[in-house]
């Protein structure tokens, strides 16, 4: 079993869990499966729940009634991952700006912890 987490920004906030609670009950429902489903399953879970993106960066993918929403995410040492932003997908590519987000926040946590 994993362990998630959510990355904080330095004043406190998590921008996933801001995400998360903006999106309406029905999905919010089917992301906290799917990150039941991330935790159970870690880097095992792949297509269509997971995907790799790039330099350590996966998302979690979630559809409901036509929506399709994805939540950043990264692995860290033993069987921590880290959720970091989220987005509603409005077309087939994912915005770079979405993925360039994720990248910095995972390179602000990574370089946090080395600091600790």
């Amino acid at each position: 079993m994993f362990e998630i987490d959510y990355y904080d920004l330095p004043n406190g906030e998590m921008p996933v869990e801001k995400f998360i609670n903006s999106l309406d009950n029905k999905m919010r429902a089917k992301v906290f499966g799917r990150i039941e489903l991330l935790k159970e399953y870690g880097n095992s879970l792949r297509e269509p729940y997971s995907k790799y993106v790039r330099e350590g960066l996966f998302e979690l993918r979630i559809e409901f009634a036509g929506d399709i929403t994805r939540i950043f995410y990264f692995f860290i040492t033993g069987s921590m991952i880290i959720l970091t932003n989220g987005f509603i997908k409005k077309n087939d590519k994912t915005p770079k700006k979405e993925i360039d987000l994720a990248k910095k926040y995972k390179d602000e946590y990574e370089k946090r912890s080395r600091n600790e």
